[in-house]
């Protein structure tokens, strides 16, 4: 068993070679938390749950480090528009994005560290980088000397000679204009950390460096983020960690953007979708299907009706479930391991779309096997499925869905009464063949929503596509 993984270094799938036998670590920027997300933010923290979750099926142990940045020029400025703390803005963003992440079923991190709380570790790497040469101080700001570092731009594959660096205001003294900023000086109304050069703040790509140092050690095994984040932020975060003497990264993964009319998901185009809004008008879990199943490095254009045909694909796969649990009487387990061809797909860079074939391949066995009464033959194909989901974080049947996480065991309970009590009326109606009442009563139901299914032991409901 050999894991493969496209890496963004090296242009090429690569296999997976862990660090330290039968353990992954894994950092991946997480939210910069100046406004609520958007699904294109939540796909990345959704892309390597299912990474994480395919590493520990495989029997690693994984370490799993998704930062917070609270701190950056968006965040200062809605500060000051609001009238409010710019920790106000932060942490109710903050909030939101794990809110967001929870509702989409990902597991929480090892450790979520915040850039604020590690000043220290970024004022030790700085003066370190000084040291070696490879930093300098100059009006209270500290820049990196890009020329200094060899290995610059081996990532993004860049010329040195043709590179436009983002600057921000504040950033002067540099001696070269293609030097970038680790730490910006104070400014009035800003907040501020003391450090031997003067009050000021972090810049954006010195916290990573300094928190993956911190909680990974000096060489990890996978850094993760969105394509748009290989420059200038990963390739920075690179030149500081290797010329501070960290090996860093030993595998770049990169997942496609969510994009609407071809452009990338973004505040600042006035395009986004935020999360909040979306789980009030689809089930968070299939939310997690329409956007965990594409293959990480494909782009996803955002569309009503794709989100329709990803609630249909699920909902054959739930009523499946569904089915298969009424006929067994009781609780199905999932299987000790999953099918050989979902374990190919999957150890191949993550081959989501290919496992789920396998997925759907099964349901229709099983779907098969309860039209020819096979009970057993049934229940293994719901074990195998169950297997499966599990790992790509959407077996229905999982506490954090079946417990109430999804729609509620409560609201779910008051709506099955109250349909029973309707599908008693269509029976009884279907027992004095009254066949246009109880077919009224069947067709009102679906334009409420609810799919009706007749089966030998009785009418059946369910939640039906939009």
């Amino acid at each position: 068993m050999t894991i493969r993984l496209y890496d963004t270094s090296a242009r090429q799938i690569r296999d997976f070679a862990p660090l330290k036998p039968g353990c992954v670590s894994i950092y991946l920027c997480g939210a910069t938390v100046q406004a609520a997300p958007h699904i294109g933010h939540i796909r990345s923290g959704l892309n390597f749950d299912i990474m994480r979750r395919w590493f520990e099926y495989r029997g690693y142990d994984v370490t799993f480090v998704r930062n917070v940045t609270d701190i950056d020029d968006k965040i200062i400025t809605k500060a000051a528009e609001q009238g409010r703390p710019w920790w106000s803005i932060g942490y109710e963003n903050e909030r939101a994005f794990n809110d967001g992440y929870a509702a989409l079923g990902c597991l929480p991190p090892a450790y979520e560290p915040r850039a604020t709380g590690h000043v220290p570790e970024m004022i030790e790497m700085m003066q370190g980088l000084i040291e070696r040469g490879h930093a300098y101080a100059v009006d209270g700001n500290v820049y990196f000397d890009v020329r200094s570092f060899p290995g610059y731009l081996q990532l993004s594959r860049q010329e040195l000679d043709n590179l436009l660096q983002p600057s921000g205001d504040g950033e002067t003294g540099k001696r070269d204009p293609r030097d970038f900023a680790m730490w910006k000086s104070a400014k009035p109304g800003e907040p501020t950390w003391a450090t031997p050069w003067g009050r000021g703040r972090p810049g954006w790509h010195l916290e990573c460096s300094a928190m993956a140092h911190k909680y990974l050690g000096t060489a990890f095994d996978i850094h993760g983020g969105g394509l748009d984040l290989i420059f200038p932020h990963h390739e920075n975060e690179i030149a500081q960690a290797k010329a501070f003497g960290d090996d860093f990264a030993q595998y770049w993964v990169h997942n496609a953007w969510v994009t609407m009319a071809g452009d990338k998901m973004s505040k600042s185009l006035g395009n986004s979708v935020l999360v909040s809004e979306m789980v009030t008008r689809w089930r968070p879990i299939v939310l997690r299907y329409y956007l965990g199943t594409p293959h990480y490095r494909s782009m996803i254009e955002y569309s009503e009706e794709s989100l329709r045909e990803a609630e249909s694909a699920f909902a054959r796969i739930e009523g499946f479930v569904q089915r298969v649990v009424e006929k067994a009487g009781g609780a199905v387990e999932p299987a000790a391991e999953v099918p050989p061809a979902f374990a190919e797909a999957m150890d191949d860079d993550l081959g989501v779309p290919q496992a789920l074939a396998i997925v759907h391949t099964a349901v229709r066995q099983g779907n098969s096997a309860l039209a020819a009464d096979d009970k057993e033959a049934a229940v293994a194909r719901l074990a195998e499925v169950r297997a499966m989901l599990g790992v790509l974080g959407l077996d229905p049947l999982d506490p954090h869905w079946a417990g109430g996480a999804d729609r509620g065991d409560d609201l779910h309970g008051v709506v099955d009464s109250l349909v029973r009590l309707v599908l008693d009326q269509r029976e009884a109606a279907r027992t004095r063949k009254d066949w246009g009442t109880a077919d009224a009563i069947r067709d009102q139901l679906n334009q409420s929503g609810l799919t009706i299914e007749d089966g030998p032991q009785g009418a059946r409901w369910s939640l039906g596509p939009r």
